[in-house]
């Protein structure tokens, strides 16, 4: 096994663990398909994230079974060896590579899964599969079990119960070993460099999809391999918009350009959001409302620590921002009464986080037995408050189309947390300052 893969192995083995503990059985855990994009053109290849977490293996047509009890295993079906479709497509492993370089117990051809699953389920307690996720593979699993009930008058049993894999598998996924830290702390230093460039750049009278170039070329050049989501490069009114991906538009003088972009390394998300001014220099309403969220945003880092609740980052970062949307003039009232109707979610309407890792919107549930769950050390989460002003005849012209978010990639730590991309600009000052030496 390759030493850089022992990391894999182990968490096989805990998860192996966890299914003994509850009974035994065994697990399947495919990766992803291939998909057509048009044609016989394919969408670029992503491994399922369930399936590398265990594996490490990114070739498509792969299954991953693990099987527990006495004698513990685990099986990789995947693409036999074939110098012809290597001319063509590129290196496969093959079973006998695969098995020793993966440090699986056992590898056997893909086109032999459906014949040797039925066998493998006999006699096993339980199936740990998450239905619902794909219907066609829903009916390959039940299929195989229908072919076991098929044989209990022979004296073997059919597995009693289906057990949700991807539940415990979360629940490993939401705490991140050492490996996972750094990668995504190197991926967060890469988008970091690519918001920093692209503040260097932006100018008055470029298109957006120019800024969203700088930053897919700075993500590739330092050796991510794909953008983690679809990049954000709102300039003016689009900021308003959460999920604008057009970034089409002309940037005009006087407007912010709100940036939500971050880079897929080895299969692990980053996440960044900055907002700043294409001319260079804040006005005097975009300085208010972007400190505003700034302010939010502190709030929001310091209640990110062991113990506290889920929610707890976000309900600092309402009150501040609440309180702020009174001061502007956007909202009337007490404090109070402004979060006890949610007045603020004309100007703010989504929650300031979510657990990051290998998908941007990473496994895990957020509340336990309908409590928020509490952080702990080696979550990983972003930290995003913002403020979207849209004109209205209730709202000062001033602040008309001001769109802000900073978001921030955090690590909790004994201490409270790390912000993993710390490095990237994001005070008035220090975005004023490196765009005007740029």
């Amino acid at each position: 096994m390759s030493t850089d893969f022992a990391v894999f192995h182990n968490r096989r083995q805990r998860l192996l663990e966890t299914m003994t503990a509850a009974g035994g059985g065994i697990a399947i855990v495919p990766t992803a398909r291939e998909m057509t994009r048009n044609r016989d053109t394919h969408f670029p290849f992503r491994a399922d994230s369930y399936f590398y977490y265990l594996t490490g293996f990114t070739e498509p047509d792969a299954v991953l079974l693990l099987i527990a009890g006495e004698t513990p295993r685990s099986v990789l079906f995947c693409r036999e060896k074939n110098l012809e479709r290597e001319i063509w497509e590129g290196f496969r492993y093959g079973p006998e590579a695969a098995c020793t370089h993966f440090g699986v117990d056992e590898a056997w051809p893909i086109d032999e899964f459906d014949g040797r699953l039925a066998p493998l389920l006999a006699d096993q307690p339980a199936i740990f599969f998450t239905l619902g996720h794909d219907s066609a593979w829903d009916r390959r699993v039940v299929d195989a079990l229908n072919r076991v009930r098929e044989q209990v008058r022979t004296g073997i049993a059919a597995p009693a119960s289906i057990t949700d894999l991807h539940r415990l598998i979360d629940e490993m996924r939401l705490i991140k070993d050492s490996h996972e830290v750094a990668t995504m702390r190197r991926a967060a230093a890469i988008s970091g460099e690519a918001h920093r460039q692209a503040m260097r750049t932006a100018r008055p009278g470029q298109h957006e999809y120019m800024v969203e170039a700088e930053l897919l070329h700075q993500f590739r050049r330092a050796g991510a391999q794909s953008p983690a989501y679809p990049s954000i490069v709102a300039s003016g009114a689009n900021a308003c918009v959460l999920h604008y991906v057009s970034n089409d538009c002309v940037m005009r003088d006087g407007d912010l350009l709100l940036i939500d972009a971050g880079c897929e390394l080895d299969g692990y998300a980053s996440d960044i959001t900055r907002s700043f001014p294409v001319n260079g220099r804040f006005s005097g309403p975009q300085r208010d409302v972007y400190q505003l969220v700034l302010d939010a945003q502190s709030a929001a880092i310091a209640a990110t620590r062991p113990g506290a609740a889920w929610n707890a980052p976000h309900d600092a970062a309402v009150a501040v921002l609440a309180q702020g949307m009174i001061d502007l003039g956007l909202l009337s009232g007490s404090l109070d009464g402004v979060l006890e109707s949610a007045a603020y979610t004309r100007f703010y309407m989504h929650r300031t986080g979510h657990w990051l890792g290998l998908d941007v919107h990473d496994a895990g549930d957020y509340k336990l037995a309908g409590a928020w769950r509490p952080l702990r050390e080696g979550m990983t989460l972003t930290v995003e408050p913002g403020c979207y002003i849209r004109p209205a005849d209730d709202v000062p012209e001033a602040l008309w189309n001001i769109g802000v978010r900073i978001e921030d990639d955090a690590l909790v730590t004994a201490a409270g947390c790390e912000l993993l991309s710390a490095d990237t600009p994001k005070t008035i000052d220090d975005i004023e300052a490196l765009m005007r030496g740029a």
